[in-house]
């Protein structure tokens, strides 16, 4: 345990991976960090990471931006124009959690399609909603997907299904994105490379915040003149960073260090989801939990998934409500198999007193 896992141990916080802290490698690395000024390209640590990350995603260049959302933004200005319209999921990152962005800022349509349990899009459907090259109708330009999908229970997008998007986008001419905010814990659960996971997509946006730990920012790759643009987009949005090595060193050490041990945040995963299936007020299917995100439902009769999660909060755990009766338990590195434990402890108890 290094000292930045000290930071509270009267509290299991399972409401996001966001809430990782640096390790102390990583401090050390900030702290010496050599720095120039990245907007004019001249900030050597950043560029390390840059080119790290490219060779970790299997493309050609990469761009270090602030956020994820602000990856993904990029990533759909950068391959659509105005008026142009992106086929994706109706639960996706993009579509559900980021105000909208590409429609407000670049004038991008969202066509949704209902996503499959496991993530998925129905790759028919992806094709029937590909417009046809008629005046009346706004261009189809883009598909994007999510890897590992947040809202379907952090399910994992194998290659043969992620390469069959991929061929399909390229043959009716569109370009794929990819929403990979925790496309490390989907190479980890399958055992394969990041580069292998998204040989076919032509662009990806991959966070260092969440379960490897760094303390902000996320990359985007894909190749170079994509990357060009991209960049121009980072600037106008207001992404431009100045002496950024200081937090840029903290991503080299995530990528470098942190991407591995995201197995044992699928370990403890399982190990929720196996407790939790075994309790009287829960509905969970253990099988579906692929990473580190486990969702379950509270059975009916029973509380409203808020105040179970207030009542679950003064027990000293916090999760997350995610409607009336489904609630959101995210595992990271802070999180170990004691603290699975007094998890199920706690949820036991708060069912039981709700119960009475």
């Amino acid at each position: 345990m290094d000292g930045s896992d000290r930071a509270s141990e009267t509290t299991v916080d399972l409401r996001s991976d966001t809430l990782t802290r640096p390790t102390d490698s990583m401090r050390e690395a900030m702290a010496r960090a050599e720095v120039g000024d990245d907007v004019y390209g001249e900030d050597p640590t950043v560029n390390a990471l840059e080119a790290l990350a490219a060779e970790r995603l299997g493309k050609a260049a990469a761009l270090f931006v602030p956020s994820g959302t602000m990856g993904n933004l990029i990533s759909v200005l950068a391959q659509c124009g105005r008026g142009d319209e992106m086929i994706l999921g109706a639960d996706a990152h993009i579509f559900y959690y980021e105000q909208g962005g590409a429609a407000g800022f670049g004038g991008v349509q969202p066509r949704t399609l209902a996503n499959r349990a496991d993530g998925t899009l129905d790759l028919a459907e992806v094709e029937a909603a590909i417009r046809a090259d008629n005046d009346h109708y706004p261009v189809t330009r883009l598909i994007a997907l999510e890897n590992t999908h947040n809202r379907c229970g952090g399910r994992v997008l194998g290659v043969d299904y992620m390469d069959a998007a991929a061929a399909l986008a390229h043959a009716r001419g569109l370009r794929l994105h990819v929403d990979g905010a925790r496309i490390w814990n989907a190479a980890v659960a399958l055992g394969v490379s990041p580069a292998r996971l998204l040989a076919g997509a032509d662009s990806v946006s991959a966070c260092l915040s969440k379960g490897l730990s760094a303390p902000v920012g996320s990359v985007v790759a894909g190749d170079r003149d994509f990357i060009r643009r991209a960049r121009r987009l980072r600037k106008a949005l207001g992404g431009g960073m100045r002496q950024a090595g200081v937090i840029a060193a903290a991503g080299i050490v995530a990528l470098e260090e942190m991407v591995e041990r995201l197995a044992e945040d699928h370990a403890n995963a399982r190990l929720l989801a196996n407790g939790l299936a075994a309790l009287d007020g829960v509905r969970i299917d253990p099988t579906a939990v692929q990473t580190n995100l486990v969702y379950f439902e509270l059975a009916r009769p029973g509380p409203d998934a808020g105040d179970f999660c207030a009542a679950l909060e003064r027990r000293g755990v916090r999760m997350g409500a995610t409607s009336a009766t489904g609630v959101r338990a995210v595992i990271h590195r802070h999180v170990h198999a004691a603290a699975v434990d007094r998890t199920l402890a706690a949820v036991a108890e708060t069912l039981r007193a709700a119960a009475a």
